[in-house]
């Protein structure tokens, strides 16, 4: 249990010591203006949540976005010292698990980020993880092996769909497991049409292993023949972490299940241009427009999300 565990009840209140609503309304725009910004998957997603609920989505998206635009920042990467941005990290961290204790800030987006976390119930220790994970970014920017990939994995993506859990009121525990694996699937995705962008950052988020088994070397920056197997086995590998997640979708309420359903459609057509554009993540960065994001929540929120195959929670519970 973490130091700041095991000062905060489990009975904490919902409500922010010194925070008044005016606090909170400005802390809640923020993060779904960050959400916009830079997480519209999200954002359209969230969009067939209820209202409140809604921003719970807000605010732990905006938490991470922050922690990661810290480790991400271009300008100290090039510089090449890294401790300022470990100081700023820990800072931040330190913000934010001060905040909890007190339950109180004068930030508002830290303060609705409290708000959420206390409200919904969100395990503590998730954020530990996160943290961690995020720090590792600044020691490691190589993975040998699938299983050391899905061991950053667990702090930085899996631990997202935890955090989630509370705010969509699942139906069974059951949906834990689906849960974790739709965060890994989601920064899966990510990675593999990110490839080129991490390469400016001197990282490179796929196993090292498989680019020998493929014979691909990244630093050429092309899509080789050799290149485009390597990634049709990583979209095959990503599409089995959305198969299983869908299996989490039949127990979770129906708003919760619109909202994850059509996040979870938006994102898998990431791959879907991935292999349209012939695997080529170095000419052209995958993108789903804004306009077909629109179109896909308001369908589901219509139609509900795509039929789901729930035998295969029954085989994978039994």
């Amino acid at each position: 249990m973490s130091a700041v565990s095991s000062r905060l009840s489990r009975r904490a209140p919902a409500d922010l010591t010194g925070s008044d609503a005016d606090v909170l309304a400005e802390g809640y725009r923020r993060c779904r203006r960050l959400t916009w910004d830079y997480g519209t998957t999200y954002f359209w997603g969230a969009a067939l949540l209820p209202r409140e609920r809604r921003h719970h989505v807000y605010a732990v998206y905006a938490l991470c976005r922050l922690a990661d635009d810290i480790v991400d920042d271009q300008a100290t990467i090039d510089g090449g010292d890294l401790t300022a941005t470990r100081q700023s990290l820990e800072a931040f961290a330190d913000t934010f698990r001060s905040a909890l204790v007190e339950r109180h800030s004068d930030d508002p987006v830290i303060a609705v980020v409290v708000h959420t976390v206390l409200t919904c119930g969100i395990e503590l220790e998730c954020f530990d993880r996160f943290f961690g994970a995020m720090a590792m970014d600044l020691t490691r920017s190589r993975y040998e092996t699938w299983d050391d990939l899905c061991g950053y994995m667990e702090g930085s993506a899996a631990v997202i769909g935890e955090m989630m859990l509370p705010v969509l009121q699942p139906t069974s525990p059951l949906a834990a497991e689906p849960a974790r694996a739709l965060g890994l699937a989601f920064q899966l995705t990510n990675f593999l049409r990110d490839i080129d962008e991490d390469l400016d950052r001197g990282r490179a988020y796929v196993p090292q292993e498989d680019l020998r088994r493929f014979g691909v070397d990244l630093a050429v920056r092309r899509a080789t023949p050799e290149f485009k197997r390597f990634l049709a086995f990583q979209i095959e590998r990503n599409r089995a972490l959305y198969a299983f997640a869908d299996t989490g979708i039949a127990l979770l309420p129906p708003r919760s299940a619109r909202c994850v359903g059509a996040a979870r459609v938006l994102y898998a057509q990431i791959l879907d241009r991935i292999e349209a554009a012939d695997y080529d993540v170095f000419a052209t960065r995958a993108r789903v427009p804004t306009w077909r994001k629109a179109v896909t929540a308001a369908r589901i929120m219509v139609v509900g999300p795509p039929r789901l195959r729930r035998n295969h929670v029954a085989a994978h519970t039994s």
